[in-house]
Order: C-alpha cells, then structure tokens, then sequence
C-alpha cells in the first residue's frame, strides 16, 4: 500500500532547460511533500542541486534565499511549514560513516521534518525508513538538465 506523499509526488523525467525550471520542479515536489521524507540527490557539481532544494524549501515557506549548499557544514537545518534538513555528504568517506558524522540517525527521528541529502550515493548501504526518494540531476554548464524521480 503506497503512503500518501507516494500517492502525490510524482515519479519520471523531466527536462529543465534553466535555473527557474529546476527550481520550479523542487517547488512543486515540496508542495507535495507532508514530513517524513528522505530525498537523496546525485548529480554532479553545478548539476543544480542546491537550486532544486530551494524550490522545494520555498514550497515549505522558506524563504530560498536562506538555503545555501551545506558543503562546509554538512547539515543546514531551516524552519518552514515542516522542518527542512539540508545535508551535503561529498566531503565525507562513503558508507555508513558519513551518516554518522551528521547524526542522520537522530534527524530520521523528527517526523515533522524533510531531510535532503545530496551526495546521497555516498551513504552506501545504510539503512534508511520506507519513505525514500531519489532524485538524480545530470548535465551541468548550459546543458538542460535532465531530472529523474522515483520513489
């Protein structure tokens, strides 16, 4: 039996061919979104990440402005209509030690959050909840972006 975020977001590929249409796909997908939700993001540097999570953290009533890569921080944590963990795992060794290093464990435990992990690949095989998304980015530069969802 499918969730009902699963039941809303919708799962395919996209083209986007600027900046405005990547974020406009992360905004409606955070419209969709109801808390509980992990989204692993892949894709390479400058695929559009970063722009995809602010679309989908103005859909949470953040303001995108505020969101920034969490590159050097690792973890960026915004308030909104849910909470919204944005988390950069490219810095850190693959496998479960990244998720150690930014305490993935207790995030998972806030219900009423969104938690949003690029470089998510690198979490190799640790395991995570039901409800996981993965979203995947290619092109960079002027190329249009081609973005894949599937739950």
């Amino acid at each position: 039996m499918l969730t009902p975020t699963q039941q809303r977001i919708s799962v395919g590929t996209w083209q986007a061919v600027n900046v405005a249409e990547t974020f406009a796909l992360g905004e409606q997908t955070g419209a969709k979104l109801a808390g509980g939700e992990i989204i692993l993001l892949s894709g390479p540097l400058g695929a559009g990440k970063t722009v995809f999570v602010k679309g989908l953290a103005a859909a949470l009533d953040i303001d995108p402005e505020e969101v920034t890569s969490p590159s050097f921080t690792l973890v960026n944590p915004y308030a909104g209509r849910l909470r919204l963990y944005h988390l950069d795992l490219y810095r850190l060794a693959e496998g479960p030690s990244a998720a150690h290093a930014v305490d993935l464990e207790e995030l998972l435990t806030d219900e009423r959050a969104v938690v949003v992990i690029e470089w998510g690949e690198r979490l190799s095989n640790y395991p995570l909840p039901a409800n996981v998304w993965r979203i995947a980015i290619a092109g960079d530069g002027e190329a249009p972006r081609t973005i894949s969802i599937s739950g």
